[in-house]
């Protein structure tokens, strides 16, 4: 609002001042009608002749033609058309404009009349357009807070799930320690071998989960390693924790595909795309994990049979804190997209999605 205030008053100062230099041009023109009017009469004095040949020699920034009763040009002032192809052609367009400006400045001899036609001077032109040159500053100052304020904004919330991840690894390393303390002493008994076997397959996990929320944050260390033996690792993970109905595949055309990247935290972007796909499809249906191997990048596509995501709403889904779930904090896809943007210098998009038939992610890893 105070923006808009002092834009306004600007504007409006501005006009003012250029309707008062409008006014002061049209005394100019009309001093030096009667100027002209003073050197056609015979009976003047020295002094007069002379007062008004000043105030004709004066004028050396308003644009002018006079004409003769039957609209014939007699002479100009201030209108460059020396360089001009067709000088006569330039001062016939300069008179209907001038025209269209402003009405006639009438010079009466008795004997009959001329006409003044005038234009305005650069200084009044420069002060018209300086609004628009105003306006055009603004909009870009305004343009400039934006970007500035947008950036801070997602500094901040980076630095608020960076805080929140690594402080949810550190509440989990001490009971995990605790756990696994208890769960040596479990193994010295053998008829606890297959619940210890579980279990920790369960603490292995819990640590795995505490290692990735570490990781964020932090610029992990990348290694090569081959796509598809980590992918199909990850779908047989996620296969064993699918509803019965639905089928994960994973389809590739070479059995060896190396890539540079951070294995825990690849593995939680791919578990988040599944999860999404399995909440979405509602316990039945299909995910289609399709990888393409090219000499400059990887694509992995993840297709689901889900109930899609409408047009509106495509674009906020890796906006942190949005969800469609009742549960959950709407964290996953935006620390997706944080690990494969910032820690893999790949991206993370939305390739495709209808309403009641599917969505499809796509990944893209740069070599």
């Amino acid at each position: 609002m105070i923006a808009l205030f002092i834009v306004g008053a600007s504007l409006y100062y501005t006009s003012q001042l250029a309707g008062k230099l409008a006014v002061e041009e049209k005394k100019k023109v009309e001093e030096l009608g009667r100027a002209l009017k003073i050197l056609s009469m015979p009976s003047n004095s020295n002094a007069q002749e002379s007062f008004a040949s000043n105030i004709i020699a004066e004028n050396t920034t308003i644009p002018l033609i006079i004409t003769d009763e039957k609209n014939q040009i007699i002479s100009d002032n201030n209108i460059d058309n020396e360089h001009a192809q067709n000088p006569g052609q330039v001062l016939s367009e300069k008179l209907a404009l001038f025209k269209k400006m402003h009405p006639p400045i009438v010079a009466d001899y008795g004997t009959g009349k001329n006409y003044i036609y005038y234009g305005e001077s650069y200084l009044l032109i420069q002060l018209r357009y300086f609004p628009y040159v105003q306006l055009t500053i603004i909009f870009l100052f305004l343009i400039v807070i934006l970007i500035a304020l947008n950036t801070a904004h997602r500094s901040l919330q980076n630095q608020v799930w960076v805080g929140l991840s690594k402080e949810t690894a550190h509440q989990l390393g001490t009971p995990l320690s605790s756990i696994e303390a208890w769960l040596e002493l479990l193994r010295d008994n053998d008829e606890n071998n297959e619940a210890v076997i579980e279990m920790q397959k369960d603490l292995d996990r819990l640590k795995l989960v505490a290692d990735r929320f570490s990781k964020v944050g932090s610029a992990p260390q990348l290694e090569e390693e081959n796509l598809v033996k980590r992918l199909e690792g990850i779908v047989d993970y996620m296969q064993k924790r699918a509803p019965k109905k639905v089928a994960i595949t994973l389809q590739h055309k070479e059995d060896d595909i190396p890539v540079n990247i951070s294995g825990p935290l690849f593995d939680w972007v791919m578990e988040n795309l599944m999860r999404n796909a399995l909440d979405a499809m509602g316990g039945e249906g299909k995910i289609d994990i399709n990888v393409i191997n090219t000499p400059q990048q990887v694509l992995i596509d993840v297709q689901d049979s889900g109930k899609g995501i409408p047009s509106h709403q495509v674009k906020r889904v890796f906006t942190p804190g949005f969800t469609t779930k009742k549960r959950g904090w709407g964290l996953g896809l935006s620390l997706s997209r944080r690990i494969v943007e910032k820690y893999h210098h790949g991206s993370i998009f939305v390739k495709s999605s209808e309403v009641g038939k599917g969505t499809t992610f796509r990944i893209i890893l740069r070599r």
